[in-house]
């Protein structure tokens, strides 16, 4: 009798052991338990990222807003974002930017593979990490994806911005855990009417200016907070998308994409 007790008793003990282990998992990475102030240091990490984002750098000049999607902001747990289409002023090349500022766990929850494929695209060239040189000699994480639809190819670069660093972590959620904030950049461009290594290399050119200015520009924001603003946040020195764009023929960018 006790052993076909304990028999019983085993698979639910295995499973409330199993719910504590994911629960303290889950409180750790969203530091659901921190001392920290993490409403806070979004606050002030959002505000920055929407008062500071460059609207023009080098021969990159913010020309459009892009349309973003409630539905998907709320998803990815946005506290601020910009979106924007940019323009090359020199060559007429366009690049659409979105940038959200989110926690980790919430920045990560959607990948493009998931995302643009429910938008009606299929994937035309799998996710890949790309180093990218900045201006400044920094380097740069990013992953590229590729996706496409009947009349359409648009090509991805997305990077994790943290304590100026760009990042691309493999698990998001678990690497970048213990930072309060953290800025997520999507640059977009459309592939349909150039090639490849042409469309890779305006995506690139844009993010070797546009990350750097960026960064001088949290920069200076942080240095510039009063006393009380800045010890309530540690906010983290870079940038992203996790909510999601894709061009529409060089003009405004359409719901879709998402970070992981």
């Amino acid at each position: 009798m006790f052993n076909e007790r304990a028999r019983a008793v085993i698979p639910l003990v295995i499973a409330a052991a199993f719910v504590a282990v994911v629960t303290a998992v889950q409180g750790v990475w969203t530091e659901r338990w921190s001392d920290r102030d993490i409403a806070g240091e979004l606050k002030v990490s959002a505000m920055i990222l929407e008062e500071a984002f460059p609207a023009e750098i080098g021969p990159w000049k913010y020309v459009d807003d892009v349309e973003s999607s409630q539905e998907q902001l709320e998803r990815a747990g946005a506290v601020g974002h910009v979106s924007r289409l940019y323009q090359n002023k020199d060559t007429g090349a366009k690049v659409a930017a979105f940038v959200i500022c989110a926690t980790p766990h919430d920045a990560s929850g959607h990948t493009p593979d998931r995302c643009y494929p429910a938008a009606g695209f299929e994937i035309a060239e799998t996710e890949h990490r790309e180093t990218i040189t900045l201006e400044d000699g920094r380097r740069a994480e990013a992953f590229v994806g590729t996706f496409r639809k009947t009349g359409q190819t648009i090509r991805v670069y997305w990077t994790y911005g943290v304590r100026g660093e760009w990042l691309a972590p493999q698990i998001a959620r678990i690497e970048l855990a213990g930072t309060a904030a953290v800025y997520k950049l999507y640059a977009i461009i459309d592939q349909t009417a150039v090639s490849a290594p042409q469309s890779s290399g305006i995506c690139r050119e844009f993010l070797a200016v546009m990350l750097p200015a960026f960064d001088r520009a949290v920069a200076e924001r942080l240095d510039t907070k009063p006393a009380d603003a800045t010890a309530e946040s540690t906010a983290s020195g870079s940038v992203v998308h996790s909510a999601g764009a894709g061009v529409v023929r060089g003009s405004v960018a359409t719901s879709a994409g998402g970070g992981g």
